[in-house]
């Protein structure tokens, strides 16, 4: 089932999409709802970010081929930061470069949704947590990185969190081609069965750090091939089956 929230005749809304047709529901995806009879084409909608997240927990070094890329050593836990809210945009919304900045940096990841309150939970337990997954654009200005020797400002600026651009909730997480181009020429290409921790076995870890509430969302990092961003560019983070996320840096 692909899920999405869009924007129409200035009202938001949650939907079912089949091909290119959207059907409108009522309720929301973590309490319940109905399908209604309403529908719309994709092409007459604003498509935004599928959830609003309380929280953006992200994962660093989750690819045996990025690490390799980088030669680090494979971490022996997760590598996990925070990204607030407010850096959340949708499909085709511009990235803002910051003045501060003098490279800002594509990541593409899967992203994980979570259907419902998660602490504590086991690996085993985990699907049952999870709504379903998203394509998501980890960007990072990696120049205040390197600088602050910490990441919190790096990955926290308005727009560094594109999401989207729906939910797939019939999806196998665990090989996944993962890619991204950057103005048409594809610059990352993987896939998520490179990844060091895969998604249940974070869905454990960092619930047994803090709760994990409906709509949040962990990124589960990025492969090879990470690079810098330009004024003007074109960026699309693609993941099979879900779909790609379309993005303008300004």
């Amino acid at each position: 089932m692909k899920l999405l929230r869009y924007s129409y005749n200035d009202k938001i809304q949650n939907g079912i999409l089949e091909k290119d047709i959207i059907k409108r529901i009522k309720g929301d995806f973590f309490s319940g709802f109905q399908i209604t009879e309403d529908e719309i084409n994709l092409n007459s909608v604003k498509l935004l970010s599928p959830t609003m997240p309380s929280k953006i927990v992200a994962v660093g070094l989750n690819y045996v081929d990025h690490a390799k890329e980088l030669k680090m050593e494979i971490p022996k836990n997760p590598i996990i930061f925070i990204k607030p809210a407010s850096t959340v945009i949708g499909p085709e919304d511009p990235i803002i470069y910051p003045e501060c900045s003098t490279q800002v940096d594509y990541e593409v990841e899967l992203g994980i949704v979570i259907r419902k309150r998660a602490k504590n939970i086991e690996k085993n337990e985990a699907e049952e947590y999870i709504l379903g997954y998203t394509v998501f654009n980890d960007v990072t200005a990696r120049d205040l990185q390197r600088n602050d020797k910490q990441w919190t400002r790096a990955k926290s600026f308005d727009t560094f969190a594109p999401i989207g651009p729906l939910i797939e909730t019939s999806i196998d997480p665990f090989d996944l081609p993962i890619s991204l181009k950057l103005n048409g020429n594809t610059r990352q290409n993987s896939s998520t069965k490179n990844m060091i921790f895969n998604c249940y076995e974070l869905v454990e870890f960092i619930s047994g750090i803090m709760p994990l509430e409906p709509g949040d969302v962990i990124a589960t990092g990025t492969p090879p091939g990470v690079g810098p961003m330009n004024r003007g560019d074109v960026v699309e983070a693609k993941i099979e089956g879900i779909g790609v996320l379309k993005n303008y840096v300004i």
